[in-house]
């Protein structure tokens, strides 16, 4: 059998494979399709609060398979129950692997509901700078808590940071001090590149220091403006994502999820649509 008919053999048979099996969108990429990538629902939320089912069907037209949700108003599931949020995202070819969450309230529930439906992840995604150490030593313990209830219910739980928690504080930095003080087993993390870049870190450095502790990514670019930094169209900032997203995925990272949370000359939806069209055109 020559190679072209062998490797026309092999694409055909993950093609028939991806179309029908529950991880389908990994061996879609495996059979040359692009790889599945997700958007953090924050870059779209003045729109998604007024017609969320539209919004979803855009972002899945744009591209997007997976979800990461944030709990506003309405909810990890603007309003629906989690099997109708499931069921909608099934219909559209998108899954929720992911969600931002208050942690401090109802963490058990949510925990459960996430796992019900399949979710890889519940997230705590900011806690603000502090004015001392022993407030970052009582998120650590926090974090192993959530990390050990997340464990009960077969899901991971993920602190994602911004660029306060690389502030060194008495000779510490207070990210250091959380990823040393949780348990690895039980506790990952979520880097947020722009916010890492934008504190002055090298994410693949930052990572190389503390391997396999980071299992998801924010892919969200960085521009300079008159009074300071903001995100944009993924592409047309800074942050070199064509070399930066091989690296972080040889390192670990299972999950690149776009953010987008400024919008000068353009809007969220038209945003999203051109950050799509960037993430199809890079390899990882």
């Amino acid at each position: 059998m020559n190679n072209s008919r062998r490797d026309f053999l092999r694409n055909t048979a993950l093609t028939g494979l991806a179309l029908s099996m529950p991880f389908k969108n990994d061996l879609w990429a495996m059979a040359g399709g692009s790889k599945p990538f997700g958007i953090q629902l924050w870059s779209v939320k003045e729109a998604l609060y007024k017609d969320t089912v539209g919004v979803l069907t855009h972002l899945s037209k744009c591209g997007f398979k997976k979800i990461e949700s944030f709990e506003g108003d309405k909810g990890i599931f603007w309003g629906m129950k989690n099997t109708e949020f499931k069921k909608t995202l099934d219909g559209l070819g998108m899954n929720i692997v992911s969600s931002h969450c208050e942690i401090s309230k109802d963490f058990e529930r949510k925990a459960a509901q996430a796992a019900e439906i399949g979710m890889k992840y519940l997230i705590c995604p900011h806690k603000g700078a502090q004015k001392s150490l022993d407030n970052f030593k009582k998120f650590a313990d926090e974090f192993n808590a959530c990390g050990e209830i997340a464990k009960k219910n077969g899901i991971r739980f993920a602190y994602h940071n911004h660029d306060y928690s690389f502030v060194p504080m008495d000779g510490v930095v207070p990210q250091d001090l959380m990823m040393n003080s949780t348990n690895p087993a039980t506790v990952d993390f979520e880097m947020d590149m722009y916010w890492t870049v934008a504190a002055g870190v090298d994410p693949i450095a930052y990572m190389d220091k503390h391997p396999n502790r980071f299992k998801l990514v924010h892919v969200k670019d960085l521009t300079k403006t008159a009074s300071g930094i903001e995100s944009c169209v993924i592409g047309k900032g800074t942050i070199d994502y064509k070399s930066l997203l091989p690296q972080v995925a040889k390192r670990g990272v299972q999950h690149m999820i776009v953010e987008q949370e400024a919008y000068t000359g353009t809007n969220e939806l038209d945003a999203a649509k051109a950050d799509a069209a960037y993430m199809k055109t890079l390899q990882w």
